[in-house]
């Protein structure tokens, strides 16, 4: 089944069980489809790896607004983002826990012969590759930096 049929299914059972933050959330994972099957000419759907890409983004707008939100004491938004976020992410593959990250990461820098700092980009490519949706670009990079500067 693909995202958006799934997430008319989900809005479906949302909008039955009154639950508006769902909903919410949901729809603009909708809406974010919609767009994008506009931008590429319309009709056509979307590949799976566009899916998981415009996911992510809305994941990361919502981490940034909480982060803000959180910053600023807003308590009540940063509430409703957090519930939101919870939605967004439950479309995502699971997330590798950092153990599995720098284990994955140095195994890559031996397969690419990274050898300092240096190398970074040459890591950062294929691991952004290799790793999309499993990791966050950011956490990739932070290990990665962690890993070569040792």
């Amino acid at each position: 089944m693909s995202l958006s049929q799934n997430i008319a299914e989900e809005m479906k059972a949302a909008m039955k069980a009154r639950d508006k933050v769902r909903l919410e959330a949901l729809r603009s994972i909708k809406s974010a489809i919609l767009l994008a099957n506009t931008e590429k000419g319309g009709g056509s759907e979307l590949s799976e790896e566009d899916e998981l890409k415009l996911v992510q983004r809305l994941q990361k707008q919502r981490k940034d607004s909480l982060e803000i939100y959180e910053q600023q004491g807003r308590e009540d938004l940063a509430t409703e983002e957090r519930a939101q976020l919870e939605v967004i992410e439950s479309f995502l593959p699971k997330q590798m826990s950092s153990e599995e990250l720098t284990a994955y990461l140095k195994e890559l820098i031996v397969r690419v012969d990274a050898k300092g700092p240096q190398d970074m980009g040459k890591v950062m490519g294929t691991a952004s590759k290799e790793l999309a949706g499993k990791a966050d670009g950011k956490t990739i990079s932070t290990k990665v930096k962690e890993i070569l500067s040792q």
